[in-house]
C-alpha cells in the first residue's frame, strides 16, 4: 500500500484515524502498531516475519546494553550493530556480491556460486538505521532503553515512516511515543501538508517521471544531446517532487496523529554548495551518516587528509545504502568528490568570490550529472549519455517520436517545476500571513485556503482513479 492510491487515502487512512482518535490514550499505541502491521502487509508481504523478529531481538538487546558494566556494553553493541547490518547485507547485497564474485570467478573457469535470488524486504534500509541509531544512543547514554515493547515497535513500525523516512532519532521520539495530544491545528495542519505531498507526487512528479522513463528506456546513441538534457532535467524534477511529496505527506499524516517528524527537504536545488546541497537534502540521513558514521570516524578533526578519507567512507556508505549497484556507488562517490575539494581552502575562497546564482549553477550542474549514475542501469550506458550530453551530436533515431515526448503542456509543467523547486512558496506564504493581519482578511484566507486545498484533493483523487500504480522511486531503498 502506497500512500498516493484511493485505497489508502479514503479507505485505510480515515478507519485508522477514526480508531486512533476514538480509543483511550492507553491503547492508541497499539491500535497505531497494529494498523501499521497491516499497512506492512498489505498484498501478501511476509516480510514482517522478518521485520516482527528484528524488532523482538533488538528490544531485549536495548534492554541488556542499558543493564550490562562498560566492558559488556562495547561488546554488546558491537554484535548488535553487525548483527543488524548483517541482515541488511544478506538480504539487499548478497545477489550483488555474488554477481561480483562470479564475475571475478568466471575469468579462471565455469565456477559459480549460486544466486540466492533473496526478495527485498520493504523499506530494510530504514528500518536498520533506525534500530542501529536506537542502539547506539542507548549505548552512549543519550537515550533510556525502552521498557515496553509497544511504543518500541511503534518506533520502528509507524506506518509513515516505514517504508521511506524520514529517518527519526529515538531520542527526540521518546517523549512523543509516550503519550501525544492532538488539537484541531495539528490535524488542520497535516491535512494541508499531506494533500500539498500529495499533489507533489500525481500532479508533477508522476508525469514529469513518465517522460523521463520513456527516454531513458532509449538507447543514449537513438537520442539528440537535447532530449538526453530533457530526460536528466525530468528525472532531477521527479526524484525531488516524489521523495520531498511522500516526506510531506509521512510529516503531515504524523502530525494528524500527534507526532512531529524533522524535515526532510529544504529545497535542496537552491543549495550554493555540494555541502550546502546535503543540508538540504534528505536532510534524517545525512544527518544520521554524520553522527554515526563521520563523528565516529574522527570527522573534520583531523588533518585534511584524514577528512577527505571520512568524506569518502561515508558517501561510499551513502551510495551503497541507495542500492545494490556500482551506479549507486560511483554516485555516492561522486559527491564525496566534490565534498573533499570543497574542503580546500583555495576552492573554499573561490565559492565564496562568486555569485550565489553561479554557485548554485555549478551545483545544479554536479548533482544532474550524479543524476545520470543514479538513474542508469549501467555504468557504460551512463558514461555514454554523459559524453553525447557534453559533445552536441545530431538528431538520431525518431525525432518526431522524441519531440513528442515534450508538448506544450509538459513543457509547461517543467517551468513550474523549477520555479516551486526553489523557495517561492515560503515567500508566497509569508505575504498571505501579512494579509491575514489586515481586518476582514483572515475570512477570504481561510476561503481561499480550503478551496485550494480543495481543488488539489479533487485533481489527485482524479489522477489516483485513473492509476492506481503509484510507487515512491525510495521505496527501492
Amino acid at each position: 500500500m502506497v500512500f498516493s492510491n484511493l485505497t489508502f487515502v479514503c479507505l485505510f487512512l480515515p478507519i485508522v484515524l477514526a480508531l486512533y482518535h476514538g480509543a483511550p490514550h492507553s491503547v492508541r499505541n497499539l491500535v497505531l502498531v497494529v494498523a501499521s502491521m497491516v499497512f506492512y502487509v498489505w498484498g501478501g508481504r511476509v516480510a514482517i516475519v522478518l521485520v516482527l523478529v528484528s524488532i523482538t531481538v533488538n528490544f531485549m538487546l536495548g534492554r541488556a546494553i542499558a543493564a550490562a558494566d562498560a566492558e559488556q556494553r562495547t561488546r554488546l553493541i558491537r554484535w548488535s550493530v553487525a548483527g543488524n547490518l548483517l541482515v541488511l547485507i544478506v538480504f539487499k547485497y548478497a545477489d550483488f556480491l555474488v554477481d561480483n564474485v562470479n564475475g571475478v570467478l568466471g575469468a579462471f573457469g565455469d565456477w559459480k556460486v549460486p544466486d540466492p535470488k533473496l526478495p527485498l524486504p520493504l523499506g530494510i534500509s530504514f528500518i536498520t538505521f533506525h534500530l542501529i541509531s536506537y542502539l547506539v544512543d542507548v549505548y552512549r547514554g543519550t537515550a533510556e532503553a525502552q521498557r515496553s515493547p509497544v511504543p518500541f515497535a511503534l518506533y520502528i513500525l509507524n506506518f509513515p515512516q516505514l517504508v521511506a523516512g524520514p529517518i527519526i532519532r529515538y531520542r527526540p521520539m521518546a517523549p512523543q511515543l509516550a503519550r501525544r495530544d492532538v488539537t484541531f491545528e495539528d490535524i488542520d495542519a497535516g491535512v494541508m501538508r499531506f494533500v500539498a505531498g500529495l499533489a507533489k507526487k500525481l500532479l508533477i512528479a508522476n508525469p514529469l517521471g513518465a517522460v523521463a522513463d520513456q527516454l531513458f528506456a532509449i538507447e543514449p546513441s537513438g537520442l539528440p544531446t537535447w532530449a538526453l538534457w530533457l530526460s536528466v532535467v525530468c528525472y532531477a524534477l521527479q526524484i525531488y517532487f516524489d521523495f520531498s511529496g511522500y516526506s510531506d505527506m509521512a510529516i503531515g499524516i504524523a502530525r494528524m496523529f500527534g507526532f512531529r517528524f524533522p524535515e526532510n527537504f529544504n529545497y535542496p536545488y537552491r543549495a550554493t554548495s555540494i555541502q550546502d546541497f546535503w543540508r538540504r537534502w534528505h536532510i534524517t540521513l545525512s544527518a544520521w551518516f554524520r553522527d554515526y558514521v563521520y563523528v565516529p570516524l574522527g570527522g573534520n578533526r583531523g588533518s585534511l587528509w584524514r577528512t577527505t578519507i571520512n568524506l569518502w567512507i561515508v558517501f561510499l556508505l551513502c551510495g551503497a545504502w541507495h542500492g545494490a549497484s556500482w551506479n549507486f556507488i560511483v554516485w555516492g562517490m561522486w559527491h564525496g568528490l566534490f565534498l573533499s575539494i570543497e574542503r580546500i581552502g583555495v576552492v573554499q575562497r573561490l565559492l565564496a568570490s562568486l555569485p550565489s546564482f553561479i554557485r548554485t549553477a555549478y551545483v545544479l550542474l554536479i548533482v544532474l550529472i550524479g543524476w545520470v549514475f543514479f538513474r542508469q542501469t549501467s555504468l557504460d550506458l551512463a558514461c555514454e549519455m554523459l559524453w553525447r550530453m557534453f559533445v552536441p551530436v545530431a538528431a538520431a533515431g525518431n525525432v518526431l517520436l522524441i519531440s513528442a515526448q515534450a508538448p506544450p503542456q509538459i513543457l509547461v509543467l517543467i517551468a513550474a517545476a523549477i520555479v516551486f523547486a526553489f523557495p517561492v512558496w515560503p515567500a508566497v506564504k509569508e505575504r498571505l500571513a501579512a494579509m491575514q493581519q489586515k481586518p476582514g482578511s483572515r475570512v477570504a484566507y481561510d476561503v481561499g485556503r480550503a478551496l485550494v486545498v480543495g481543488g488539489l484533493t479533487l485533481l489527485c483523487v482524479a489522477a489516483m482513479a485513473l492509476d492506481q500504480h503509484n510507487p515512491f522511486i525510495y521505496f527501492r531503498f
